[in-house]
């Protein structure tokens, strides 16, 4: 996330709030007031210290291995790397040498994903693909901005399930990332935290009902890697507070592998927190 969108969320989190109050018009004051203050606070903590581009890790992976298998990340920070001190610490770097390691076969990682991206952008990342492009694996990852920004749930995910159609005709296998639960988001007080994470749970469980629905294999974040990024802050975020480091790429990879393996037809089942479509189940 750019520094603004974090302001953004902060303050459109904070007005939706304050809006929707139910104990009266002057505690609704006094709420907005709270969490508008909180948002400034949280703000000054956050700062801008990672830039606006990710690490760039496109390559061939294991390159001695041959038969090189195609793997495109699309989506928002996340799924750029943003966070990572270099290429080689970067979500997709990371899938791409498990991948890599799993099937005995090189993997060239095409990233498409930018900094900021809300859903309704992810059709433009596709647009900028080489002609005749075709990804034998995607992963998307993108929700967060759509929170931040307060698009409609029905948007996003209409989007979302657009995206995952296109990518399938292109003949690929896709796994969807679904919103990370922003309650892991430290620098962000409570009850402002609290807010930002019901929506964000509330968009994921939307996300993983389209995409599923679409073809796409579904990771809940919140449940494989969601809980190491609350017990382990220090290690598993970088040092915006906001993003993954690398090592917290290395971890949300990992719990990843199984659906993008699953989409390969390297697995034929998928563990707890994953969702296979039923095109998969048949």
């Amino acid at each position: 996330m750019k520094r603004t969108q974090q302001a953004r969320w902060l303050v459109a989190v904070a007005a939706s709030a304050g809006a929707a109050s139910a104990i009266g018009a002057a505690a609704g004051v006094t709420a907005r007031a709270l969490l508008k203050r909180q948002a400034a606070a949280a703000r000054a903590l956050i700062g801008k210290p990672l830039g606006e581009v990710a690490p760039f890790a496109d390559k061939v992976y294991k390159k001695s291995y041959g038969n090189p298998i195609e793997l495109l990340l699309v989506g928002d920070s996340i799924a750029a790397g943003l966070g990572a001190e270099d290429g080689s610490g970067t979500l997709g770097a990371r899938l791409a040498k498990a991948v890599a390691r799993e099937t005995q076969r090189s993997v060239r990682l095409t990233t498409a994903a930018r900094v900021g991206s809300e859903t309704s952008m992810l059709a433009a990342q596709l647009d900028l693909l080489a002609p005749g492009y075709r990804p034998d694996v995607a992963v998307v990852v993108v929700g967060g901005n759509d929170v931040i920004h307060r698009v409609p749930q029905a948007e996003s995910v209409r989007d979302l399930a657009a995206i995952v159609a296109r990518l399938r005709e292109m003949g690929a296998g896709v796994v969807v990332g679904t919103c990370p639960d922003l309650s892991a988001l430290r620098p962000v007080p409570q009850p402002l935290r609290a807010l930002g994470a019901r929506a964000s749970r509330n968009l994921a469980a939307a996300q993983a009902e389209a995409a599923l629905a679409a073809g796409a294999y579904v990771v809940s974040l919140a449940d494989v890697v969601g809980p190491f990024f609350v017990t382990n802050p220090d290690e598993m975020f970088s040092i915006d507070k906001f993003h993954p480091s690398a090592k917290g790429y290395k971890r949300t990879a990992k719990a990843m592998l199984p659906s993008v393996l699953a989409a390969l037809g390297v697995l034929d089942a998928v563990p707890f927190g994953h969702l296979a479509p039923e095109s998969a189940l048949s």
